[in-house]
């Protein structure tokens, strides 16, 4: 007799783009108070959990991930062991990762990876938290895992992690203009910082707490691409264009070739370009790829971890 096959469970988890992000002023502790409109892209991770003794993760899929950490750093075997942890669960897990979302890309691939870690040990272990038993845990691990494993659109306040579902009506178009600078956050931050205290006089104090525009929940609740274009806004722009100025020419580009508006998403390096319809993101991504820029098409919102597969 052959051995009975072992079980795998398969969960999808969205990349985001931060269609708008607010940063207030540096507090004591070193953080900030930061709001966001996150909203989830048709750009996933996959996440395949197989039973096993310990604990592991590899990678697959087109991007190069040579770089990643596998031991406990790794965000993916963080989720699971905190999962064992809190149920009791005494066995592990192997874990394969197809990866698409760009790394260190500001759209959250960590964080996706994650989110559907969670929901597939959740499944293959039978610990049976359920999604609304996983967001606490999805919190502690990091402010973008609990925004992944809901995905839609969503706003993010406190340290970003603090969420509310957005009314979002129909769908948006985006092309994600890769870059493969890699822009460390904390620098990003520290570079705003900077900036804020060099220019002080002009720009005057910043508000401790902030908020999302009212602008810009009005242009996704009515689903009007062209409101959502003038709405959007990254206070980490101006320190992601001042490290890397090259992208000013990228979104420059963009914006001259037919897109109704471009953002540094998160900390960057992305860029989020919002068009029109499928014809001007596919025109879009032709003119950068002549350019020998990836891109990606993506459409949003999309739902957050999802299980594919489980047999």
């Amino acid at each position: 007799m052959s051995p009975t096959p072992k079980r795998t469970v398969t969960v999808r988890a969205p990349g985001k783009i931060n269609v708008f992000f607010r940063v207030g002023a540096l507090q004591d502790d070193g953080y900030h108070d930061v709001a966001s409109l996150y909203q989830a892209v048709s750009v996933f991770e996959e996440v395949t959990a197989t039973p096993a003794d310990g604990f592991s993760v590899q990678f697959t899929g087109p991007i190069d991930c040579s770089g990643l950490a596998t031991d406990d750093t790794n965000l993916a075997i963080a989720a699971a062991k905190m999962l064992a942890e809190h149920t009791g669960y005494a066995g592990g897990v192997a874990l394969t990762i197809l990866k698409r979302v760009p790394i260190a890309g500001g759209m959250g691939g960590g964080s996706a990876d994650a989110a559907a870690t969670l929901v597939a040990c959740d499944e293959l272990w039978g610990t049976g938290l359920g999604r609304s038993g996983l967001l606490p845990l999805a919190a502690e691990l990091g402010a973008d895992v609990p925004f992944a494993l809901e995905g839609g659109t969503a706003v993010g306040t406190g340290r970003g992690d603090e969420l509310s579902p957005a009314l979002a009506k129909g769908a948006f178009h985006w092309v994600l203009a890769l870059s493969d600078l890699g822009l460390s956050t904390p620098l990003v931050y520290g570079t705003l910082d900077t900036h804020r205290d060099v220019y002080a006089g002009d720009l005057g104090p910043q508000p401790d707490l902030v908020k999302v525009d009212t602008a810009v929940l009005q242009a996704v609740r009515i689903g009007d691409a062209d409101s959502l274009a003038e709405a959007m806004h990254n206070d980490l722009q101006v320190a992601a264009l001042k490290l890397a100025p090259e992208l000013t020419e990228l979104l420059e580009l963009g914006e001259s070739r037919g897109a109704l508006a471009g953002i540094v998403s998160g900390s960057g390096p992305t860029i989020a370009f919002l068009v029109e319809s499928p014809q001007a993101a596919a025109e879009l991504r032709s003119v950068l790829g002549r350019r020998d820029i990836r891109a990606l098409i993506a459409t949003g919102p999309v739902p957050g971890a999802r299980v594919l597969d489980a047999h």
